[in-house]
């Protein structure tokens, strides 16, 4: 199963569900320019219109670098989970190479485009990284972006997801122009025969539960659930549950 991860954090996000996952190969790498992974040779601009220069780091190709490594490591298929941006490059990679997904697990992912509300706090983001605000765009992000109900019951893990914000300016800015220009997926959902689960938090301030209820329209089936009490980072907040779930998906489709 390959796993891919959030923004602005790296691979350890999956590793305490990979952990508790069992007789499962677990890839788990890092996004291009997150983590030890390089954001690489200059971008192209021009994709996001509202921040016409900044250099974008589309989900095409964060999906051929998934597939260049699923190459490299002789791996002809797979199952898939992605956390938000992880979600995005695996509807991209069906739209790709759909024979080489056996599954496809979604969570705190939605298929809809960004709103124009959305657009605007991406243009604004952009403005805040270009005049030296990255680090507290990250103080802030590890406050919103975590579920109320984690942040009360284990504190500590604000400053243990915030550590693992380490993206340069240049690769800040390049993520958030992709997901700006990120195309609408919600008919590409209409085409996934293989089979999906979808995993929504309560407490997800960016992608709600009604936004993850479009994927119930995969012809290949969705298995759908809610943890209430679970923020944008639901998977690292309660593990325990994510794995669960994985686990009796996986044998239920990996016959």
């Amino acid at each position: 199963m390959v796993f891919l991860h959030p923004t602005p954090l790296d691979h350890a996000y999956w590793r305490p569900v990979a952990e508790a996952l069992t007789g499962v190969r677990a890839i788990i790498p890092d996004l291009r320019g997150h983590g030890v992974s390089e954001l690489g040779q200059a971008l192209p601009s021009g994709g996001f219109t509202l921040a016409p220069d900044a250099p974008v780091l589309t989900m095409a190709q964060l999906a051929r670098d998934v597939l260049a490594l699923l190459n490299s490591l002789e791996v002809p298929a797979a199952f898939f989970a992605g956390c938000s941006v992880g979600g995005y490059v695996l509807l991209e990679l069906w739209r790709q190479a759909p024979q080489r997904m056996r599954g496809l697990a979604l969570v705190c992912s939605k298929p809809q485009p960004d709103a124009e509300a959305n657009l605007a706090k991406r243009v604004e983001s952009i403005a805040k990284v270009r005049q030296g605000g990255l680090a507290a765009l990250y103080d802030g992000r590890a406050q919103t972006l975590i579920g109320e109900t984690a942040r009360r019951l284990r504190p500590e893990i604000v400053a243990q997801l915030r550590m693992r914000m380490t993206l340069t300016p240049e690769a800040e800015i390049a993520v958030q122009a992709g997901l700006a220009a990120r195309p609408d997926s919600v008919p590409t959902v209409s085409t996934i025969t293989a089979p999906v689960l979808a995993i929504a938090g309560g407490e997800d301030v960016g992608v709600t539960p009604v936004d993850m209820e479009a994927f119930r329209a995969a012809p290949g089936g969705c298995e759908y659930h809610l943890l209430a009490d679970a923020g944008h980072f639901a998977a690292y907040e309660q593990p325990r549950k994510v794995a669960d779930l994985l686990a009796a998906w996986l044998r239920k489709h990996s016959a």
